[in-house]
């Protein structure tokens, strides 16, 4: 199934009537779509997927059709070519895929209930109605929907309600779209409205399974996010309003429906009285996002899904430079270097990994590009260079360039380098396509080499890769004004080491900020100068030494034995983001053990040091003022000191569990998750097992439910773990959109991990069944790479997968994954004996 020749070729749409009768009784949409446009030649095609087409009129005389179901077309005989007008009818059933037109599952007081919601993206509004499913293919949509209607339900669109005739619900006509943005939704909702400076109506829906105090949040967010973008981009909100509706089951985190942008309810919804901050900043960053998504993927629009970086590498990082700028206090951008840095890092390290800019034809190729590390991390990172290197106002000046030449229509990469290199004066493309084309990143190396300091760069690997030669434009960033802004060779040579150190002052360091996407490699020389001064440096500077240092070990260039030492020298740090790195070398270490080992008990041991002043500081329950940093590093330490097996720890955890029995939702939300994990594991009983999954069928709150599922899949119980994983495919206990976090949980547990292992290979094609339409289907192999260590899960790994490597959407990932688990095995043999060694000098 290639899809090379587009359809938007042979037929171009201008404007869309579609009425929908969908009935949720019998799950059955009857439809009539009316599609006016240009036929370029006598033989089109349209979309559509799974639709029973009944008949197809052009001009209103019936014309032969064929359906091609698997290229997912109609192909329709016209009498000739030019200005057309195809009525189709047709029949289609609602699926349970999360996909097209579905309904999601929830419950209000025992009383099971439903509301019905779309998801579009990336090729699924042809599940819905016929139409050119592509994004170049904009038009004007006017929708009619006709349901079997309950008293006190509620109906939503793109677009404001204009009339209801006979049971039918009319919207205003949208402006020029592309089909994958068009939504709708109805079902008995709540909500909470508001209205910008600017006059835009800003609402927040969700099921009433929620507490109406649980919308206030959101509404806060979305209302100045938008007051915000329309500022920055200098470009007003385009429509009358913007809805923002929870869905009980959403496959994705949230997705920019233009006016209608739907949430998984864990990214919208929440307490306002009990939810971490670390939650809350989620939420608003996943909120902004999407918002930023209304002008920079629904006003312009990739031209086709190879530019899909254009859409999502912006929206990432707008929405910290949005977030950044409504909560200052949160210091957002340092939740980007602990997330989003060290995604795309390890990722981008990957030989065989795409690049940010990457060609696809085949649609079911098309969800294996929302690869999260490199389309929206790495791709954010690019941004940030850019960002960095223009200044915010000829960021912004250059985005008022291009979106005035491509509203309501469509743009390339190319498009968006030229409106900011006009604004600039730099050659931003030439700059940016290094990072754009090419997968991987440099790492750039510094040392004195006969008194002179020298950089060169070459390609970074995280195991075998093969050295074709690529080479970067880097922004260096350096503190040394001799180094130069953009390094675009091989190798440099800056002067006289010793002479620099003098007139500076202070170490060499490159990438200050760590905006840009490279890793450097100190020789000794500078290394130990930067480390003699680490204590006096930024958090961030801190962070990067460590984040380097880490990946310099996992591409085997440095051991993981010399970091060993170098961790005390950061345990007692307030910051966050310091804490972050520390913990992620530390938990690295974790690989290098076997269960109930010697070894293991040294590494608890570590983990103790590491962690016991910061606990006996901070304590379990958050002090009125404390700083952000120590709200979000209390859950670090409290989960090394339960890994170190503190018995004052695992008391006081137990201590807040007896106390709050009977009301275990109300423990505060950022320590709950380990005072149940170390019940369960610690504490457990069959009782307490019941209790939990009990409360987790019938809590609303996402956060709860994912610190429940957190603590269930620790049980060390071998008979409970087997009742576990018979919920896998149980959706009324665990919806599938939530299942591979249990299954990562059970997995990721010595004592389940080989359940979980033979439930994914016996009931492959259930899972392929369930959520094979989904872009997050690829992640379940993902999942199973970050885990398995041994070279005989390796020969399991690949004699399951090196089968499937065929299926289209699935071959990168397979090959990747196993180059990662290829890669670990090799690592752990290599380093063992040395790391181990090192963790029992540590602890001495």
């Amino acid at each position: 199934m290639t899809e090379l020749k587009r359809f938007y070729e042979t037929f171009q749409p201008t404007h869309y009537n579609i009425y929908l009768d969908i009935n949720r009784e019998t799950k059955q949409i009857s439809g009539t779509t009316t599609i006016s446009g240009d036929a370029k030649t006598q033989a089109i095609s349209i979309h559509q997927k799974d639709l029973a087409v009944e008949s197809v009129q052009a001009d209103d005389q019936a014309v032969s059709f064929t359906l091609d179901r698997e290229n997912d077309a109609i192909r329709i005989e016209l009498p000739q070519a030019g200005e057309t007008t195809l009525t189709i009818t047709y029949t289609a059933p609602l699926t349970d895929s999360m996909m097209g037109i579905y309904p999601s599952y929830y419950e209000v007081d025992g009383v099971k209930k439903q509301i019905i919601g779309t998801q579009f993206e990336t090729n699924f509004a042809r599940q819905a109605f016929p139409c050119v499913d592509e994004p170049e293919a904009k038009a004007t949509f006017d929708l009619a929907i006709k349901f079997d209607e309950h008293p006190g339900e509620t109906i939503l669109s793109n677009m404001p309600e204009k009339e209801v005739k006979d049971g039918v619900h009319y919207f205003d006509t949208t402006v020029r779209m592309s089909t994958y943005l068009i939504a709708f939704a109805f079902g008995e909702l709540q909500s909470k409205m508001t209205t910008t400076k600017s006059g835009v109506k800003v609402g927040v829906f969700a099921t009433k399974a929620h507490k109406a105090n649980e919308l206030d949040f959101a509404l806060d967010i979305a209302k100045r996010s938008i007051e915000f973008y329309e500022d920055f981009y200098q470009t007003p909100y385009p429509l009358p309003h913007s809805w923002q509706l929870a869905l009980p089951d959403f496959s994705a985190g949230a997705m920019e429906n233009w006016g209608l942008v739907t949430y998984r309810e864990a990214y919208l919804v929440l307490d306002p009285d009990n939810t971490a901050l670390n939650m809350k900043q989620l939420v608003a960053t996943v909120i902004a996002h999407e918002l930023a998504h209304q002008w920079f993927g629904d006003l312009v629009t990739m031209k086709w899904w190879d530019d899909l970086w254009l859409n999502e590498s912006f929206a990432n990082m707008m929405e910290y430079v949005a977030i950044d700028a409504l909560e200052p206090d949160w210091h957002i951008w340092e939740t980007f270097q602990t997330s989003e840095a060290p995604a795309a890092l390890r990722r981008d390290a990957t030989d065989g990994v795409q690049s940010v800019h990457v060609q696809v034809n085949n649609p079911a190729e098309i969800d294996a590009l929302f690869d999260g590390a490199i389309v929206y991390a790495k791709g954010a990172r690019m941004l940030v260079m850019v960002r960095a290197l223009l200044g915010d106002d000829a960021l912004r000046a250059g985005l008022k360039k291009y979106f005035d030449a491509h509203h309501y229509g469509n743009a390339t990469g190319a498009d968006l380098w030229a409106a900011l290199g006009a604004a600039s004066d730099l050659n931003v493309g030439e700059i940016m396509n290094s990072w754009l084309e090419q997968p991987g990143y440099p790492v750039v190396t510094a040392s004195v080499v006969n008194e002179r300091l020298t950089l060169s760069q070459q390609q970074f690997f995280i195991g075998d890769g093969k050295d074709v030669g690529r080479q970067w434009q880097i922004p260096l960033n350096s503190n040394y004004e001799d180094a130069p802004k953009i390094m675009d060779q091989k190798q440099l040579v800056l002067g006289n080491y010793k002479e620099l150190r003098r007139v500076n002052g202070e170490p060499f360091r490159l990438n200050v900020g760590n905006n840009s996407h490279f890793i450097v490699k100190y020789d000794q020389t500078l290394l130990a100068d930067l480390l003699a001064e680490a204590p006096k440096l930024d958090a961030i500077s801190q962070l990067q030494i460590l984040q380097d240092l880490r990946l310099l070990a996992e591409g085997h260039q440095v051991s993981y034995a010399d970091l060993v030492p170098l961790l005390s020298k950061f345990a007692d740090s307030h910051a966050y983001i310091v804490n972050v790195g520390l913990y992620r070398i530390a938990n690295e270490l974790k690989k290098f053990v076997t269960p109930d080992s010697t070894e293991e008990q040294q590494l608890r041991t570590l983990f103790d040091k590491l962690s016991d002043k910061q606990v006996a500081r901070l304590g379990w329950t958050s002090q009125a003022g404390e700083s952000n940093d120590d709200q979000l590093t209390r859950p670090l330490v409290l989960s090394a000191a339960l890994y170190a097996k503190n018995e004052k720890a695992m008391t006081a955890a137990h201590e807040l569990f007896t106390a709050n029995h009977d009301k275990l939702e109300t423990l505060p939300a950022a320590v709950r998750v380990f005072v149940l994990r170390n019940e369960v594991k610690n504490f457990g009983s069959a009782e307490l097992f019941d209790q939990l999954l009990n409360d987790y069928r019938q809590t609303a709150d996402a956060s709860y439910k994912s610190d429940i599922c957190a603590a269930l899949t620790s049980t060390t119980d071998k008979t409970l773990i087997g009742r576990l994983i018979d919920k896998f495919e149980d959706a009324d206990t665990i919806k599938p959109q939530d299942l591979r976090a249990w299954f990562r949980g059970v997995l990721a547990n010595d004592d389940g991990q080989q359940a979980a292992w033979d439930w994914i290979r016996n009931d492959w094609q259930w899972l392929e069944d369930t959520v094979g339409g989904d872009m997050e289907f690829t992640t379940y192999i993902t999942v199973i790479a970050g885990i398995f260590k041994t070279a005989d899960r390796l020969a399991e790994f690949k004699a399951f997968f090196e089968p499937k490597l065929a299926t289209p959407g699935l071959t990168r990932e397979i090959k990747m994954d196993t180059k990662v688990i290829e890669t670990r095995v090799a690592l752990i043999k290599n380093e063992k004996q040395a790391v181990n060694e090192a963790v029992s000098e540590a602890i001495k």
